[in-house]
C-alpha cells in the first residue's frame, strides 16, 4: 500500500542540515504534516516559521537514549525519515572511544530503535513508510571512511533486510545513498575539492529521491551522477580493483579533506 502524504504524519531526524530542510519542505508541499527533530531548536523554530502550519518541533539529541525513547513513544507517526547523522570522518586511530560511540548511536543505532517502536503502529494500521538516509559511503568503503563506512553500511543491510521482512505489511522501505551533496550537507561544510570530473548533486535531489521512494516504495535509490552510482556497482563485483581506481583519481586526498573539515563535528 502507496502512503498518502497529504494524510501523513512524518517524523524527519536531522531536520536543521540542509537536506534535512530540503525533505522538509518537499513533503510539506506534498500535504504532509512535519514533526521536525534535532537538537538545535532555535534553527528548527526558523524552519517551521517558514513552512507555516501543519509543523511541529521537538529537540532531541539521538545519542541520547531518553530522548530517543520520547520521539519513540510516539503513535501517530506514519512516515519515518531517518536523516541525521554524525560526519564521523577521518581514519579509526583518530577517533576517541567517546566519538565511537556517539557515530554508531546517532547513525546506527538512533534508526534502528525508532524503527522498533514506531513499527508495530505502522503494522497494526497496515500503512507508513521508513526511509533511511545512508550514503554512497555504505556502497563504497575507502580509506578514511572506516567508521563512517561501518555505520553506513550497517543501515543499508538494515534498511533491505527490513523491506523483506515487512513484505504484505502494507509497510514500505526505502533506502538513501547520497554522493557528494554541494550547497548543504557535511561534503559541502567541509569544504572539500573534488578531482576534475566527479559531479555532485542538491538537498533537493535527495528530497525528491524519498519521494519516488514512498511513492513507489523502491527498496534502495541512488542520488548521485551514473559515474559514481556505476563505481559504487563495481566495488559490489571487486572491491579491490576499485579501489585502486578510486586511489588513482585522489580518494585518499578527498578523505583527508573531509576528515579536516568535519572532525570538530564528530
Amino acid at each position: 500500500m502507496t502512503v498518502r502524504l497529504e494524510q501523513s504524519k512524518v517524523l524527519i531526524t536531522g531536520a536543521t542540515g540542509g537536506i534535512g530542510r530540503a525533505i522538509a519542505r518537499a513533503v510539506h508541499h506534498r500535504g504532509a504534516t512535519v514533526v521536525l527533530t534535532a537538537r538545535r531548536l532555535d534553527t528548527l523554530d526558523d524552519i517551521a516559521r517558514e513552512l507555516g502550519d501543519r509543523v511541529e518541533v521537538v529537540g532531541a539529541d539521538l545519542s541520547n537514549r531518553p530522548d530517543l525513547e520520547r520521539l519513540g513513544e510516539r503513535t501517530d507517526v506514519d512516515v519515518l525519515v531517518a536523516n541525521a547523522a554524525v560526519p564521523a570522518a577521518g581514519r579509526l586511530h583518530t577517533f576517541s572511544p567517546r566519538e565511537l560511540d556517539r557515530a554508531i548511536d546517532v547513525n546506527v543505532r538512533a534508526p534502528m530503535q525508532l524503527t522498533l517502536t514506531l513499527l508495530p503502529h505502522m503494522v497494526d494500521r497496515g500503512s507508513g513508510h521508513l526511509v533511511y538516509v545512508s550514503s554512497l559511503a555504505g556502497k563504497v568503503a575507502s580509506a578514511g571512511s572506516s567508521v563512517y563506512s561501518a555505520t553506513k553500511f550497517a543501515l543499508r543491510g538494515f534498511g533491505y533486510s527490513l523491506s523483506e521482512e515487512l513484505r504484505d505489511t502494507g509497510v514500505g522501505v526505502t533506502t538513501i545513498f547520497p554522493g557528494f551533496i554541494r550547497e548543504a550537507g557535511m561534503f559541502h561544510e567541509s569544504g572539500t575539492k573534488l578531482p576534475r570530473g566527479v559531479g555532485t548533486r542538491t538537498p533537493e535531489d535527495v528530497a525528491k529521491a524519498v519521494l519516488e521512494g514512498i511513492d513507489r516504495n523502491r527498496a534502495e535509490i541512488d542520488v548521485a551522477p551514473f559515474s559514481m552510482s556505476s563505481g559504487a556497482k563495481m566495488f559490489g563485483l571487486s572491491p579491490p580493483v576499485l579501489s585502486r581506481i578510486t586511489r588513482m583519481l585522489g580518494a585518499d586526498g578527498v578523505s583527508e579533506q573531509l576528515e579536516t573539515g568535519q572532525r570538530d563535528k564528530r
